[in-house]
């Protein structure tokens, strides 16, 4: 093999891979990118075994082939190169040259061969979603996925595909995000299946403003297409929680309040939030709430907030951090939250989102 390539364009290849590239791989093959020529292209592709992405970027081939490298070693010396054109050569032994104006490097390679070769999607259906639509709805649930590995069935959303809704659900026992949207063209069959919170993030980080979003469904696997960067993952085997039983119904009076400067008060009672006295308490009267924190040996804060609500008084406590990650990700100026008890979830609802959370004892 023997390529030209703009300095930018290899870079920004590697950053695409190379998050899924385990440092600690029980293979040594694992720790490598594996770049190949490609009808007129230069293919990455990395892979951990659950996870494997590619991109295709533009490149000048004076000779095809294929070599793997040691991803980081690769990547850090990219990096330092000049802005310039770098040219790589394959040589005997699986020797690789680096050349970049006057710097050369050596490195070994590793044969493709050894390389573990991604799923391939043949004869499948294709399910279309704008870029968009797709990295919103992953920004308002992927973040109440759950961490813990002893709970692994909620370590990942939940997709749910009918005729032409689309619906991601995400829950980690003490809260649970639900976002569903219209798909442009219906689809033939029922999709469930759970995505693990690592393909979303990659998905997520890869997803534009713009274009379109091509999924592939496979027996436990799933690939998405993004702007020729290829995302494939496998699924998460078992039963998603039936996450319809817990929850309510809407609830009236609703109370509506300003998105940011619920969120920015929020943010302020966190200050004085600590590991072992977390919650926040928030006091619901005829419009107006107070939200308050009181930590032992670290302080007190409390601040007025107008609002619409004519209900009954309440106060109640949740964990400010459950709170925030939903704010910050709302688009609406206003949002309504539903308030019924001190032992109930709060809920916020808008048109396609749901998102829940538990009340924590102040």
């Amino acid at each position: 093999m023997k390529i030209k390539i703009e300095k930018s364009d290899l870079l920004n290849g590697i950053q695409i891979v190379q998050n899924v590239v385990s440092l600690r791989a029980t293979l040594p093959i694992l720790s490598n990118i594996l770049i190949e020529t490609q009808a007129g292209d230069l293919r990455l592709i990395a892979t951990d075994l659950d996870i494997g992405i590619s991109c295709l970027i533009p490149v000048n081939i004076s000779e095809e082939g294929a070599i793997t490298l040691p991803a980081k070693r690769f990547s850090d010396i990219i990096k330092e190169l000049p802005d310039a054109p770098i040219e790589i050569e394959v040589k005997k032994n699986n020797q690789i040259e680096i050349e970049c104006e006057k710097c050369k490097f050596k490195l070994p390679g590793l044969p493709k061969d050894e390389f573990p070769k991604l799923p391939e999607f043949k004869d499948k259906e294709v399910i279309k979603i704008e870029q968009s639509i797709l990295k919103e709805m992953l920004d308002l649930t992927s973040f109440a996925v759950s961490r813990e590995e002893t709970r692994y069935i909620l370590n990942g959303i939940l997709l749910e595909i009918k005729e032409d809704l689309i619906r991601l659900v995400a829950t980690d026992g003490r809260r649970l995000a639900l976002r569903e949207n219209k798909l442009p063209i219906p689809f033939k069959k029922e999709v469930r299946v759970i995505i693990p919170i690592k393909a979303v993030q990659e998905i997520s980080r890869n997803l534009k403003q713009e274009g379109e979003v091509l999924m592939v469904m496979g027996t436990n696997q799933v690939m998405f297409d993004i702007n020729k960067t290829l995302i494939v993952s496998r699924l998460i085997e078992g039963e998603f929680p039936n996450y319809n039983q817990v929850i309510p119904k809407p609830a009236e009076p609703k109370i509506t309040i300003n998105k940011e400067s619920f969120l920015s008060a929020i943010r302020r009672a966190n200050l004085l939030s600590t590991p072992d006295f977390q919650a926040i308490k928030f006091e619901v009267f005829k419009n107006k709430m107070v939200i308050s924190k009181s930590t032992p040996d670290v302080g007190e804060s409390r601040e007025e907030l107008a609002i619409e609500y004519a209900g009954k008084e309440l106060i109640i406590g949740f964990n400010p951090h459950y709170l925030i990650d939903a704010l910050k990700n709302l688009r609406e100026e206003e949002v309504n939250l539903e308030l019924t008890d001190a032992d109930k979830p709060g809920v916020i609802r808008s048109e396609g989102y749901l998102y829940l959370v538990l009340p924590m004892r102040i």
